[in-house]
């Protein structure tokens, strides 16, 4: 909360984030009356605006206003909180600003730490909680942990962590190359991974030297411009058809001297479309996901992986349970066209195709019968 006479900082969001028949409620231009009625959580909003408005609100040039915002925030009904702190479309900022108002509440710490939307950067703060049972459910998510290194940390020196929840989690990092030297429970993992018998100094050795050459693997796709989109090469000719082959090969050589959790940090925060186009591929479906779940990726990468028959299941359960995802059509065509999709997956989907796309899926062979039929029976009603 801020101190009085100091101003607060601007909201990270912008208006219209919010309905419009509501931005009155958050306006800075607005009366302080219409203000303190979205503070005090008077306004009937759905729990997900009424979580964002009230965040906003906390950062109100009135003091009144945002103290009051604050509290309501912490004392919002189960029945918009359990909705708001479920709902992957509530912005990230908002779902760390409720991380930090219900520390004291850790059922409602254990919705964010299951919403794939809260930032890694909160869910370290959630794994620093001392609540068994929110150490277990986040050690359980191996992607976010080799994603962020600060939530292995955080779990390993958590006081309520059990301590075989300490030794699975160091046991997978050191065989995913996440290398946390300075925290004993990672010396132990060491010696359970590679066996008590191995020459401790010959093994610092060894990683030493493979970290050096993950470093210069990095350095290398950097400097081939992998982590930039700017560029990504556009080949029109059959010369520059084959320069962008050359470079693909190149870049996919160096990838593949990154250990899982290097692939994984370059799969979601700094590869470019070549790269996570090598990674779609790798065998570890941690990294694949990590992909799919970029935020530089984007939705017609998505919309190949939605038809491909080599994506994983996760992969593609990702993508049908993600209802931003499933807005565009193209990724909707694609995964009911996928016979990989569980049938009542594809069947949800059958009403929201034109009828072109249904006559191609009443021919398609590939995908169930029962799915065929339903589409025929469509598009017959169309017609």
């Amino acid at each position: 909360m801020t101190e009085p006479g100091v101003q607060p900082s601007a909201c990270p969001l912008p208006l219209d984030v919010l309905p419009g028949n509501f931005q009155k409620h958050v306006d800075p231009a607005a009366p302080v009356t219409l203000r303190m009625m979205g503070a005090k959580a008077l306004v009937p909003m759905g729990p997900k605006d009424m979580a964002t408005a009230l965040f906003m609100l906390t950062f109100d040039a009135d003091a009144a206003v945002r103290e009051t915002a604050v509290k309501s925030a912490g004392a919002l009904a189960d029945r918009i909180l359990s909705v708001a702190l479920r709902d992957e479309n509530t912005d990230p900022k908002v779902l760390g600003f409720y991380a930090g108002a219900l520390q004291g509440r850790p059922e409602y710490l254990e919705m964010l730490a299951l919403n794939a939307s809260t930032p890694d950067e909160t869910i370290a703060l959630i794994a620093a909680t001392p609540n068994e049972k929110l150490t277990e459910l986040l050690s359980q998510n191996q992607l976010r942990m080799l994603r962020h290194e600060p939530i292995v940390r955080a779990l390993v020196t958590n006081p309520a962590t059990r301590p075989v929840t300490i030794d699975n989690v160091t046991d997978f990092c050191v065989r995913s190359g996440l290398v946390l030297a300075d925290l004993p429970a990672f010396a132990a993992a060491r010696k359970r991974v590679l066996g008590s018998g191995v020459d401790e100094a010959a093994a610092l050795a060894a990683a030493a030297a493979a970290q050096a050459e993950e470093a210069a693997a990095e350095q290398a796709l950097l400097e081939m411009g992998a982590s930039d989109a700017a560029t990504e090469m556009i080949a029109e000719t059959p010369e520059q058809e084959a320069a962008a082959e050359g470079k693909r090969l190149t870049i996919a050589q160096k990838v593949s001297k990154l250990s899982i959790a290097k692939k994984i940090e370059w799969a979601n925060k700094k590869g470019n479309k070549e790269v996570r186009t090598i990674l779609l591929r790798d065998p570890s479906k941690l990294v694949q996901l990590a992909v799919i779940q970029s935020p530089r990726i984007t939705e017609g990468e998505i919309a190949k992986v939605a038809l491909s028959r080599t994506a994983p299941g996760e992969v593609l359960q990702y993508i049908y349970n993600n209802r931003q995802l499933t807005k565009n059509y193209g990724i909707k065509v694609n995964l009911v066209n996928n016979p990989k999709v569980p049938v009542a997956v594809s069947m949800r989907y059958l009403s929201h195709l034109r009828s072109s796309e249904l006559k191609g899926l009443s021919k398609n062979r590939n995908v169930s019968p029962a799915l065929q039929t339903q589409a025929r029976k469509l598009l017959e009603k169309k017609v």
